[in-house]
């Protein structure tokens, strides 16, 4: 009931002031499509500027950034992508990896003739980010992750999800889903099941600089955030307090303005925000 009366008063108050909800993800006036790697990509645009591209997580899409597109279009040319086998992107595909999720970033990217941009990944979104940065270095300006992991065990996830997803593949293994919308979810969750598969000592070669941010209540262990931000040669750390997974949406005002600033910071990144 409480989430019915939240809903009726923001819609009340858009009333009020004559505005329309923009539908982040649905969007026509915004909407593209671009034909990358034999995959269909669906995109949204929106702002001027220096180029910023969005990542969302796993199962996600691009209506996932509708507390943070309003802010960064006001001085970003914001890319919020939707990635393959989510959204409104179309692959027909029998398996999916960040590596195939990061090589389509890049190839976007370059069939928008542009040479790099800013990378804002959460999640699934966080980890195709680092894995850019480490297969196309000169795609990435900066790259901001919220909630990666580099692998997908108990020593990155919490033992909660970690048990949760255990569950999920044991009753999913040996399936033949007949449907295409269950043999997609089930490609999509076999991404999170079996990856990713980064050695911390890889990071080491990431020449963009990099913000790492996780909550202090997140899926992704601490020690695992921690470790991440300190394998990375140029890197800020952001552990958000009193905050789940959803960084982004959960402290939406300030996520925005830290990332910002890290975006915009001097060159030289030896102090966090």
């Amino acid at each position: 009931m409480r989430y019915c009366i939240a809903f009726l008063l923001l819609l009340l108050s858009q009333l009020a002031h004559g505005q329309k909800a923009v539908p982040y993800g649905h969007n026509s006036a915004a909407g593209h499509y671009a034909t990358v790697r034999g995959v269909k990509l669906y995109y949204e645009t929106y702002g001027a500027g220096a180029p910023l591209l969005l990542l969302h997580g796993n199962g996600g899409s691009s209506q996932d950034f509708a507390k943070n597109i309003p802010y960064f279009a006001k001085r970003y040319r914001v890319i919020a992508l939707d990635s393959r086998a989510h959204g409104r992107s179309v692959d027909t595909g029998d398996s999916l990896s960040f590596e195939m999720m990061a090589d389509d970033c890049a190839a976007l990217l370059t069939h928008l003739r542009l040479d790099s941009a800013y990378v804002l990944g959460w999640s699934d979104g966080g980890i195709t980010a680092l894995v850019l940065a480490l297969r196309h270095p000169g795609k990435v300006k900066r790259l901001a992750a919220t909630g990666a992991n580099l692998w997908p065990d108990s020593t990155a996830l919490t033992p909660a999800l970690w048990q949760q997803m255990r569950r999920g593949y044991r009753e999913g293994h040996g399936q033949t889903f007949t449907d295409a919308k269950r043999r997609n979810d089930w490609k999509v969750f076999l991404l999170d099941w079996k990856e990713p598969h980064v050695p911390l000592s890889a990071l080491a070669s990431i020449k963009a600089p990099a913000f790492i941010i996780a909550g202090d209540r997140d899926v992704i262990r601490a020690e695992h955030t921690v470790a991440i931000y300190q394998s990375l040669p140029r890197a800020w750390l952001w552990i958000v307090p009193n905050s789940g997974h959803g960084t982004l949406q959960e402290h939406a005002d300030e996520f925005n303005q830290k990332v910002d600033l890290f975006f915009r910071a001097e060159s030289r990144l030896s102090t966090a925000p």
